[in-house]
């Protein structure tokens, strides 16, 4: 086998192999990341088309394409439902739990979430940032300030 022959045979399989990646990571998913976490909303027909297209060119990266992007929420038009609204703050509903500070440590702190909310927490993960309040006023400012920042834009 000739030289240029294997240089066209290992273009191919680099081009085959960049055209499964990125449809294996989706479209909608790249190409829209600030649409994470939607959970309905009009569905965008640029993506579904790509992911469709996907999907007749190469029927395996296609179908994860659609999955990824539906449930990412990626494949929605902005404007859709968000996840984290469901479960937003409400600042008026804030209740003030007397807990006796030298008892208080990270074990009673998600007992009590868990015992008032009925969600479990993990105060060690990612992401979690645990703030002191001094009373309800304090609380309430701060569900403002975390619904402000979870919903903009």
């Amino acid at each position: 086998m000739s030289a240029r022959k294997k240089q066209w045979i290992r273009r191919g399989c680099l081009c085959v192999l960049f055209l499964f990646v990125f449809q294996t990571a989706s479209c909608g998913y790249i190409m829209y990341p600030e649409r994470r976490g939607q959970t309905s909303g009009k569905i965008d027909a640029g993506v579904a088309v790509m992911d469709g297209i996907g999907l007749l060119l190469f029927l395996v990266p296609g179908i994860v394409a659609f999955a990824v992007d539906f449930s990412t929420g990626a494949i929605y038009l902005p404007g859709g439902k968000k996840h984290a609204q469901e479960n937003s703050l409400d600042k008026d509903s804030v209740r003030v739990v007397q807990v006796d500070p030298k008892k208080l440590d990270k074990q009673t702190l998600e007992r009590i979430v868990y015992q008032e909310t009925g969600a479990r927490v993990d105060l060690d993960a990612s992401g979690v940032k645990a703030l002191e309040v001094t009373g309800a006023s304090q609380a309430k400012a701060f569900v403002s300030e975390i619904n402000a920042k979870n919903f903009a834009g």
